[in-house]
């Protein structure tokens, strides 16, 4: 029933007042008369002889609102609607009265006698003897009635018994004949009384993966429903007298009168082992053609984060292998730390480094992709499969081509892929890509919910759409589990703009951000990572001893290059200090630039930053800086393996260690000297 319906019904009701049952009665009469009926419907009859039909019907005499009303209805091109209307006055009625509007579905057209007894059964159901049947015939029920009352449907058709049983059989295990029958035999035999009562609602109005049903009185949001078709469902909007669904499929074959039931659990997504080196789509079905995913247990895609109670300081580092992030905004396990830039800056590369780097860490890897599209995800895949890094990590997939209820419910599926490792003692890094499309199919549902669009048309709540997400990582207590879930959001901004409505939120959120620069990246620094305004309010305090120690002074030695660089660009004599300070600094850029898609393990930091920050390489002539310290790590993992294992293991740089690498740093540059003069 469309919003039109609705209005014209209420305004007739309110007309009427007073001459209520007379005004149904007069519209039952008219509708029974075929002929008038049909003339009227016609659009071979013109509007003056309509007109005049209305006038001349006796139906209609001593109704005068309503023969005005069927005019109103004629001029306006919609008297084809006046049965929806006259149903809908006669619940309203029905309601004022305290009565029920019950619908009773047949297989054949009923007798006096039938509808006599259905009236009973209506008027015992509902509680009340105020009870009005409307009378449906549908072959396709074999026998028995289907009973609508009060938004819940009683199925006594032999039609839903079958469909019962055959629900029954395909739950029950064995491939054998024996087991079939004896499947069929306990199914029939566990039939409860209830199972022929379901709470169910129709479809009023539906398009872009909307759904409004009225009906469903008891609903919940978050709750799962099923239509007729076959798709299901998510509430999302509860209104008086509708509730708003978000389709998790394609709307073909939903249409206005469609039934709908309650399955009195929340929307959920399998979980387990057997996700691992597969992708799958938001409602974590297979999508990569290798079969089946055998698991049974589930999870809500929504769930409330843990408490203050459950969780613990983070205080574990979780390495990404990307030098600039590690040494100067360091992540660690259970934080939330925000990747934000504009388009094409290296947002993805990064996250996929941090994945990749996990390797033989025990770290499970969720990649979340949001509105991308499905050749890039595909090239993510083909990325990790080379890396071996699918062999620890799930891609869960809601390209731009998939609906926006599907696109919602994306990162808050993953969230619950991960929390069920964390849950049992396992590190997971999740990853989200990205939550600005996240946030703009929210929008679109919003919209075509019809809430309240503010700020850039986004609604009020758009705030706590990533608040509830993102606070479900963290770090649990031994009590709760032991595991964590480290999240990195990535925020795409336009025009490098941070103060616009959803970067400021997400920011707001966060536990810090890597802010990556465009004329950064395009002056040949990737990672493009801006140190003045990225930050890590949390992972210092889990950083590992090595790095904490070689790095610093490597975000100051930065900013005073930065400062001087602007001051001294456009001067021509410079100082022996000042121009010391810059080519340090220049190096210093040239050690942070790494290859795509080549992590680093702590100990090659470690060197790397030792000889950075202690000006070992502050000789060697800029163009050289990145090869000469590549051969350099790799002559002393050769000659100094023992020392790098140490590194790695221990997560500090001992003394001796300390030592053997400047000696060695030393007697490699005398070595190369001879090169560079040349």
């Amino acid at each position: 029933m469309s919003e039109t319906v609705e209005r014209c019904a209420a305004a007739l009701y309110g007309l009427a007042a007073g001459e209520r049952e007379r005004l149904i009665r007069s519209g039952d009469a008219l509708l029974g008369q075929s002929a008038l009926w049909s003339a009227l419907c016609s659009a071979a009859v013109s509007r003056e002889e309509k007109e005049e039909l209305l006038a001349s019907a006796p139906e209609l005499e001593g109704c005068g609102t309503l023969r005005g009303f069927l005019n109103l209805l004629l001029r306006e091109g919609t008297l084809e609607k006046f049965p929806e209307i006259l149903e809908e006055v006669r619940r309203l009625d029905l309601g004022a009265r305290g009565g029920e509007l019950c619908v009773v579905t047949c297989a054949r057209e009923p007798d006096d006698a039938m509808r006599a007894d259905l009236k009973k059964a209506a008027c015992r159901l509902a509680g009340t003897d105020q009870v009005a049947l409307r009378c449906r015939v549908d072959p396709e029920l074999l026998g028995g009635f289907v009973l609508e009352i009060g938004g819940v449907t009683y199925d006594y058709s032999v039609k839903g018994r079958l469909d019962r049983l055959a629900r029954g059989l395909e739950e029950t295990p064995g491939d054998g004949l024996e087991d079939l029958i004896q499947g069929m035999r306990d199914t029939i035999q566990g039939f409860q009384p209830g199972e022929d009562r379901s709470e169910t609602g129709r479809v009023r109005e539906v398009g872009d993966g909307i759904a409004t049903v009225s009906g469903l009185d008891r609903a919940v949001y978050g709750e799962l429903v099923e239509l007729d078709t076959g798709v299901r469902g998510m509430v999302l909007n509860l209104a008086r007298d509708n509730v708003g669904v978000v389709l998790l499929g394609s709307e073909e074959g939903v249409r206005e009168g469609t039934l709908v039931r309650r399955t009195g659990h929340p929307a959920d997504v399998p979980v387990g082992e057997k996700l691992i080196g597969r992708v799958v789509d938001a409602l974590g079905r297979p999508i990569d053609g290798m079969g089946p995913i055998e698991t049974s247990e589930t999870r809500p895609i929504e769930h409330e984060a843990s408490g203050v109670i459950s969780r613990e300081p983070v205080n574990v580092p979780l390495q990404t292998g990307i030098l600039a992030i590690d040494a100067m905004v360091p992540i660690g396990r259970g934080q939330r730390e925000l990747i934000i830039g504009d388009r094409q800056t290296g947002k993805t590369a990064i996250a996929v480094d941090a994945i990749i780097n996990q390797k033989g860490k025990d770290v499970v890897c969720i990649y979340v992709a949001i509105g991308q599209k499905a050749s890039s995800v595909a090239r993510i895949r083909d990325t990790l499969e080379k890396c071996g890094a699918m062999e620890y990590s799930v891609i869960l997939s809601a390209t731009a081509s998939d609906s926006a209820p599907l696109q919602y419910i994306a990162p808050y599926a993953g969230a619950a892929m991960g929390e069920y490792f964390m849950s049992r003692g396992r590190d997971v890094l999740i990853v989200y890509d990205d939550l600005s499309k996240h946030a703009v199919a929210y929008r679109t549902l919003s919209l075509l919910l019809k809430r309240s669009p503010g700020r850039e048309a986004y609604p009020g709540d758009v705030f706590y759409l990533h608040s509830r997400l993102l606070e479900r990582a963290c770090r649990l207590t031994k009590e709760y589990g032991g595991g964590s879930m480290t999240a990195l959001p990535i925020i795409e901004t336009q025009a490098g703009d941070v103060s616009a409505y959803i970067p400021t939120n997400v920011i707001s959120i966060t536990d810090g951000q890597i802010y990556l620069e465009t004329d950064l990246f395009f002056a040949g620094q990737r990672p493009a990572i801006n140190v003045g305004l990225s930050v890590s309010r949390v992972g210092g305090a889990a950083q590992t001893r090595a790095i904490k120690k070689t790095a610093g002074t490597l975000r100051i030695d930065l900013a005073r290059f930065r400062e001087l660089e602007v001051f001294t660009q456009f001067a021509s004599d410079l100082d022996p200090a000042t121009q010391k300070t810059l080519d340090h600094g220049r190096r210093l850029l040239e050690l942070l630039k790494q290859p795509l898609y080549h992590p680093m393990p702590v100990s090659r930091q470690a060197v790397v930053l030792y000889a950075a920050a202690n000006g070992l390489v502050d000789g060697v002539p800029l163009h050289a800086v990145r090869d000469f310290m590549d051969r350099f790590i790799r002559e002393l993992e050769t000659a100094h393996g023992d020392v790098m294992r140490e590194i790695d293991s221990t997560g500090d740089l001992s003394g001796p260690a300390i030592e053997t690498i400047r000696a060695a740093l030393d007697m490699f540059k005398k070595q190369e000297c001879a090169s560079w003069q040349a």
